[in-house]
């Protein structure tokens, strides 16, 4: 039998509309015409009645298989189109096989015509045998709850395909424990390569995996399920396939009311999916997963800033609303309201108890998935960012980033970050979310700055940098403390924290800020330019975008004499021939900014006062 190529090719679909008993009633049909015409043909060949009996066996075993569908409606088809599929050709290949042993004329051209060697019935006969093996073990992988590994001759050349036929089959119909064990299996198999993933999707194994999560009667179960959806999900490809099963909602309910270590499994899952796949994140964000995150990543955080200043817009909100304000004293239903509804379901407080009393570790690690799974949602995606900041989520992360330290402190800040690229994007997000006397707004400056003066870790400081580079907009020139750390981290010896800060004052300094000149102005005056110079010569990167804020420079205050003192004018020459070949988008600013230094620095301006600034 061609086993190779019945194990590589995926299966054939049954004809559209009909049933598998219906499908099967084909080969049972063939297999009682072979058996009728080798019994006639008995007297020519005596092979004949080898070839009835192997029929006979392989007929009944069909029968048996439809007697089983006929009872399971959850009958896993898969592995049934394939062998019955292979089943069916090899009784073809018997009926024309006995079709030649029937008595014929007495023509000479017609005898021989119709001659049957032996060795065409001994490879008829192989074919049977493989054919009874194959049937025999597809029953047997429904008639037990556990996985059988035993290998059947149509996957002889790919045992992984038997084994996966037979643990999604125990997905499909085993008792709870096997079902976890068989998820197991497959995320195990999922983790050793890509064509393992590909072969558990192609043969069905997505849907029976999201069933067994929604399952919550055991956590170990739901826990395998979850780790083998996150083993098969590292492409974007298969992301949407989970999302296109409907996977969403089941993760989004099992992620707010599970066992601890339950949600952890789920969090990553949610985390891996949002990171590979924008629509897996649009989704995420329309089954409300932000509240369940927020509200875990929360947990053993006391949110002082919110008990002092939110309270009277809360007041103010219900007065509004016709309701009577209450005492400050009763701040502590407010926050256990926060917290009721930040789950985002009714069902959210089944496993609160069990929450509490959890280990730290256990919690620890539940915080830092839920942190990851945020940063990931939040990436490029405006609704789940506002989402953040419709949940106070931006001064629970705030909290978490003065309090908690590594991990979880490092997540929080990318979420941050992530929150803040976007609304540098969106003014309406960025008005409504960072305005300068919000408390959360006040709460995250707060942290960046600390962490730019506090930290020396590049992993810290450049996403610090990031996010106060992306709310460049929304600082008034009163605030006075930004630019400073800013500048003192354009002298750092690490590139990347010196290339943050250089693109993060060039937002500063750049036209489209509305303060561009007091900024461009402070920069000036902490003694930017000095670290800027040793910048332009860290390499390409920070060349590039070091060159960039020198130029916003020259255009805003071009009379500097800490510009003329480093000969900027001569540098933005010297490095506009060389640089503008490989980034001709910046020609305008280097012209206007060779223009802007003309009028002031030496040879370009000669009434220029030597005090001028």
């Amino acid at each position: 039998m061609a086993a190779s190529s019945a194990a590589a090719a995926p299966a054939k679909s049954f004809e559209e509309g009909r049933t598998l008993q219906q499908e099967l009633s084909s080969p049972i049909i063939l297999a009682d015409r072979v058996i009728k015409l080798a019994q006639d043909a008995e007297s020519t060949r005596p092979e004949c009645s080898d070839l009835a009996n192997q029929t006979d066996r392989l007929s009944q075993l069909l029968r048996s298989t439809v007697r089983l569908a006929s009872s399971n409606q959850s009958l896993y088809e898969r592995p049934v189109h394939r062998i019955v599929s292979e089943v069916t050709k090899n009784l073809e290949k018997a009926l024309t096989l006995v079709k030649k042993c029937k008595k014929h004329g007495s023509g000479v051209l017609r005898q021989v015509f119709a001659i049957a060697t032996t060795a065409d019935f001994r490879k008829v006969q192989g074919l049977l045998d493989s054919s009874i093996a194959d049937m025999k073990w597809l029953l047997s992988i429904f008639e037990s709850d556990e996985a059988n590994l035993a290998m059947p001759p149509i996957a002889s050349n790919d045992p992984i395909l038997a084994w996966v036929w037979s643990y999604i089959a125990t997905l499909h119909i085993g008792q709870l424990k096997e079902r976890g064990d068989a998820a197991n299996e497959l995320g195990s198999l999922a983790r050793d390569n890509e064509r393992n993933k590909k072969m558990i999707v192609d043969e069905g194994g997505i849907l029976p995996l999201l069933r067994l999560l929604k399952e919550g009667s055991l956590p170990d179960a739901q826990i395998a399920a979850a780790n083998a959806l996150s083993n098969l999900g590292t492409d974007q490809e298969r992301v949407q396939i989970i999302v296109h099963e409907h996977g969403i909602p089941i993760i989004v309910r099992t992620l707010a009311d599970s066992p601890t270590k339950v949600q952890i499994s789920v969090a990553n899952l949610v985390a891996k999916m949002a990171d590979l796949d924008n629509v897996a994140q649009e989704e995420f964000a329309r089954e409300n997963v932000i509240k369940p995150l927020v509200s875990f990543l929360s947990m053993d955080t006391v949110l002082d800033d919110l008990k002092i200043q939110d309270i009277p817009s809360l007041i103010q909100k219900k007065k509004e609303l016709g309701g009577k304000p209450r005492s400050l004293n009763n701040y502590s239903s407010l926050n256990s309201s926060f917290s009721s509804h930040s789950d985002g379901s009714s069902r959210g407080g089944h496993h609160k108890k069990e929450r509490e009393v959890e280990s730290p570790e256990m919690k620890l690690k539940l915080r830092v998935s839920c942190a990851r799974a945020l940063w990931m949602l939040c990436r490029k995606s405006l609704v789940n960012s506002r989402k953040i900041t419709e949940t106070k989520g931006l001064l629970c992360l705030a909290k978490i980033i003065e309090s908690e330290k590594e991990e979880l402190q490092l997540k929080c800040l990318m979420t941050v970050m992530e929150v803040a690229a976007v609304a540098e994007l969106n003014p309406d997000l960025r008005r409504a979310a960072f305005k300068t006397n919000s408390p959360a707004a006040k709460a995250i400056l707060e942290q960046m700055l600390r962490i730019l003066q506090e930290e020396s870790d590049p992993a810290m400081l450049v996403p610090a940098i990031r996010s106060i580079g992306s709310l460049a907009r929304t600082f008034p020139t009163r605030e006075t403390r930004i630019i400073k750390p800013l500048v003192t981290k354009l002298g750092q010896r690490d590139v990347d924290v010196a290339v943050a800060a250089a693109i993060a004052l060039g937002k500063f300094a750049c036209p489209d800020n509305f303060n561009h000149l007091e900024h461009s102005k402070a920069i000036i005056e902490f003694d930017g330019v000095p670290p800027l110079m040793r910048l332009l010569k860290s390499g390409d990167q920070g060349q590039l975008h070091g060159l960039i804020l020198l130029c916003y420079l020259a255009l805003h205050v071009g009379n500097s004499s800490a510009l003329e003192e480093v000969r900027a004018l001569n540098v933005l020459e010297t490095s506009a021939r060389s640089f503008l070949s490989q980034h001709p988008d910046l020609r305008e600013i280097f012209a206007k900014a060779i223009h802007q230094l003309t009028l002031y620095q030496a040879g370009g301006h000669p009434h220029r006062p030597s005090h001028a600034m």
